[in-house]
């Protein structure tokens, strides 16, 4: 039997990333962070400003898994950015609807 040794840092809610941070949580580049940011897959929280001329971007902990998902979408399906953008939405709406469903669930049982 095969060990792996797993490494992971624990997240809380109020967590903000880097771009740095976020891309390299989700093993890609810092150019396809800003990708989805520009399609409006993912969100900025903020942007502090570095200089003049340079922003930071801060990202939450959704974001992280938001862009998780987008790679896992563009490497094992071929999706592209808008594809991408377009199913990040349509499960995010999906998790909506199972929400209310489960709080309308809980409801009718009382």
């Amino acid at each position: 039997m095969t060990e792996k040794i797993l490494n992971g840092i624990v997240l809380d809610e109020k967590t903000e990333l880097t771009l740095s941070d976020l891309s390299c949580a989700c093993a890609s580049s810092a150019e396809w962070v800003i990708e989805l940011v520009e399609e409006g897959a993912l969100e900025p929280v903020e942007a502090r400003p570095l200089s003049h001329q340079q922003t930071q971007w801060r990202f939450t902990v959704e974001a992280l898994q938001r862009a998780r998902t987008a790679t896992r979408l563009r490497r094992d399906l071929g999706i592209n950015l808008a594809g991408i953008a377009l199913t990040l939405d349509l499960l995010d709406e999906i998790n909506a609807l199972e929400q209310r469903l489960r709080h309308i669930e809980v409801k009718t049982e009382k």
